[in-house]
């Protein structure tokens, strides 16, 4: 039996639910569905209490009841306690297809084959020990988000329903790319090249692989059979074209990762104390009954009673009435604000993060004093007081992280909620039992706020928003081309996210922190009565690196100030210049979609960046060479001098 192991937050990005990864003994495998994420040994009770989150917010975004961490493996104790124990997560073993390295024969094994798969051809007759097979590296994708074995029997035959059962090779013939691997058949002699076959198209709107049209004859083609592995599901409804991928192309999974910054409902009702005490398995499912019986008129004295006769009553003693409703409210947002018309509020089409941001942007830029969110008002250096109009020091925040679904193919920003779930599990479960798996962080940061008057006198500039515009138009030709909805990328925006880059890249160097464990989180709109203008650069790594405390220390005035000077001394020259200045006149990077950045200056860990380092540039940030008054930071020349 093949296993192997992996860090809890890795379940949930980037190895979900459908991903594939590679086990230490080179077996490719794919994430099993949530179905079975919790089956316990037969010597060991289940308590998912333990694995049980809450945030409010998202759960209402999401129409889940709770959040679960993924399970962590324990080993069997020798004492009573045997909770939990020989957890695991899942997998199977895919693609089925694996080929032999000597003879080059291509077998089809099983999805829940534990055995290495050893080759039967005549080849190796009469030998002790046959050759193992090694997984193929091709599969075959659709934009639904189905997956299956690359169909090589139909390929070579060019028939749908090849009637030739002959043995399968899979050779290599020299020349780069596809063109040199092909596929024979040593039944009917037939042979073909893979060449083309990640290829696709659209022609008037609709979609065309080469591995749909060209399998057979255009007038005929080959579809996705719905295969969903991860569910061990090999066949189901779908029309969608099929084209093949290398298993560990970029394309093969997109996570769709939906993030929250914990609010409170009241500042400071709910104590840290109080927020541990819930996560008591008793406390937890007590509450969940009881608030399925009487919602928002729970009193205080029914649910300390009912607490009393399941929790130890000395728990309880020094928490108040008002302070154990808060918890009870807290836990399941009663009394928060209903959504307004036009925000996302459960809908199948999760749009617009002003709506869903701006909650967070209100209570961060003010001081919060919570034990989940809390926040300092460092003063601002009056060398860029004229630039920022405020600075916060965040002391403590929590994040919880949840997959909601993945797309292949393209990166679907417009995924909806239902197809995005109808992924992740074979049946849907009902709202109140949905649940989705998250991973929960404690951080800090530091968060910062564009100075209002200047930018919209910046953002005014004929010369700022055709630069803006030209990175809107790259988007939009990829996205037509893809069929995707394409974007409006503001001025503020491609600002707010290159200056954060540049930072990011700096904080590195001046606070000691990993590159990866460092995430931006941008606050930007235009909307009537929702505007902003912030940036949040904090750390959410799940491990120690989250709570050193050296990042909320650089908010400091003359940190920030230090770390800002050398930030914007090194936007103005990459050590790619003038390659890279001159490069982005014409757009470069991920679909063009980035002008003036590159790995030199300005592009971060994926993880890192919220938009997989696209629409930057840091000709609106600095300037560029042909004119250097362009950036919003292009004035403040004194800072160079450190």
């Amino acid at each position: 039996m093949s296993t192997g192991s992996m860090r809890r937050a890795q379940l949930v990005t980037p190895f979900g639910v459908g991903a594939m990864s590679v086990l230490v003994n080179g077996t490719s495998v794919v994430t099993a569905g949530l179905d079975h994420w919790y089956d316990v040994d037969g010597a060991g009770t289940l308590a998912l209490e333990e694995y049980q989150a809450h945030d409010w917010r998202l759960e209402a975004r999401l129409g889940v009841s709770e959040f679960r961490l993924p399970p962590d493996y324990r080993r069997p104790g020798e004492g009573s306690d045997q909770r939990n124990v020989k957890l695991t997560v899942p997998v199977l073993r895919f693609p089925r297809w694996s080929f032999c390295m000597y003879c080059k024969r291509l077998e089809l094994s099983t999805l829940t084959m534990q055995q290495q798969v050893t080759c039967k051809d005549k080849e190796h007759a009469g030998k002790k020990y046959k050759p193992r097979m090694s997984q193929v590296p091709f599969v075959a994708v659709c934009s639904r988000g189905h997956l299956d074995d690359f169909p090589f029997d139909k390929w070579v035959h060019r028939s749908h329903n090849p009637s030739c059962s002959g043995p399968l090779r899979l050779k290599s013939r020299g020349g780069g790319g596809l063109v040199g691997q092909v596929v024979t058949c040593d039944g009917c002699g037939k042979e073909r090249s893979l060449r083309g076959i990640t290829e696709g198209r659209f022609v008037q709107g609709e979609e065309h692989t080469t591995l749909s049209d060209h399998l057979s004859k255009p007038e005929d083609p080959y579809l996705c059979t719905g295969a969903r592995p991860w569910l061990a599901q090999l066949d189901g409804p779908c029309d969608q074209p099929l084209r093949g991928a290398l298993r560990a192309a970029g394309n093969v999974y997109f996570p769709k990762v939906e993030s929250s910054i914990y609010l409170p409902l009241k500042e400071g009702a709910v104590s840290a104390e109080m927020h541990e005490l819930m996560q008591h398995p008793a406390v937890s499912s007590t509450m969940k009954t009881l608030h399925g019986v009487f919602g928002a008129d729970l009193e205080a004295g029914r649910l300390r009673d009912a607490l009393l006769k399941t929790v130890p009553a000395e728990l309880f003693r020094p928490v108040s009435d008002d302070e154990l409703m808060a918890g009870y409210r807290d836990l399941f947002g009663i009394g928060a604000e209903q959504p307004e018309e036009g925000d996302d509020g459960g809908s199948e089409v999760l749009t617009g993060d002003d709506e869903w941001r701006h909650p967070e942007f209100q209570h961060i830029r003010e001081t919060p004093k919570d034990d989940y969110l809390s926040a300092t008002d460092p003063t601002v250096h009056p060398d860029l007081r004229s630039h920022i109009d405020r600075v916060r020091s965040v002391d403590v925040l929590r994040e919880t992280r949840a997959l909601r679904g993945f797309t292949r193919v393209r990166d679907d920003t417009a995924l909806k909620l239902s197809e995005g779930k109808s992924l992740l599990r074979r049946e849907p479960l009902a709202p109140v039992q949905d649940w989705l798996p998250a991973y929960v962080v404690k951080g800090e940061g530091i968060y910062l706020e564009l100075d209002p008057s200047r930018l919209a006198a910046w953002e005014a500039r004929a010369e700022v928003q055709a630069r803006a515009q030209k990175m809107t138009g790259h988007q939009g030709a990829v996205a037509a081309k893809r069929g995707l909805q394409p974007r409006e990328l503001s001025p503020r925006f491609v600002l707010l996210h290159t200056l954060g880059h540049l930072l990011i890249n700096q904080l590195v160097f001046a606070c000691g922190y990993s590159s990866a464990s460092l995430r931006e989180r941008l606050y930007v709109s235009t909307a009537h009565g929702r505007e902003m203008a912030g940036l949040l650069i904090y750390t959410a790594a799940g491990d120690s690196e989250g709570t050193m405390g050296g990042l909320v220390r650089m908010a400091g005035p003359d940190r920030l100030r230090s770390v800002f000077a050398a930030a914007i001394s090194d936007a103005h020259w990459c050590s790619t210049d003038p390659v890279c200045m001159d490069a982005g006149e014409k757009g470069q990077g991920p679909d063009s979609c980035n002008l003036a950045a590159c790995h030199g200056c300005a592009l971060l860990p994926e993880t890192s960046c919220e938009e997989f380092n696209r629409f930057l540039d840091r000709g609106l940030v600095v300037g560029t060479f042909s004119d250097p008054a362009l950036g919003y930071f292009s004035d403040l020349a004194q800072l160079h001098a450190i």
